[in-house]
């Protein structure tokens, strides 16, 4: 679990510089991210468990910590986020199998806590 919140650490320490410096193209991608994942004809735990799935293809363990923790936190189960990470296997074969392997970490860390 070190190694999710140095993560999470990370994540934080340059989204904060970011914001310090002002950046005009991250303020852009802050807006982008709200609307991508505001409620629509998609509700919004959909919408993480997409990036899920997206975040397994790609191999970005800080996407999948990120999008499982919002996953959990707009309400979808350990069950369902289980089945994003599948089908992100699927969608990304063998490899993605590895990228799987961090996600159940962030799984266990995630779902184990709250029980």
């Amino acid at each position: 679990m070190e190694r999710l919140k140095e993560i999470s650490k990370y994540r934080e320490k340059a989204h904060q510089k970011f914001l310090s410096l002002n950046s005009k193209v991250y303020g852009a991608f802050l807006e982008m991210e709200k609307a991508a994942y505001r409620d629509g004809a998609l509700p919004k735990k959909a919408k993480e468990l997409i990036a899920v799935g997206i975040s397994i293809v790609i191999d970005c363990e800080s996407c999948m910590q990120w999008h499982i923790e919002q996953a959990a936190k707009s309400g979808a189960s350990e069950r369902e986020v289980l089945e994003a990470v599948e089908v992100g296997i699927e969608m990304g074969g063998g490899p993605a199998t590895v990228s799987a392997r961090f996600a159940l970490e962030v799984l266990e860390g995630i779902y184990k806590e709250s029980q």
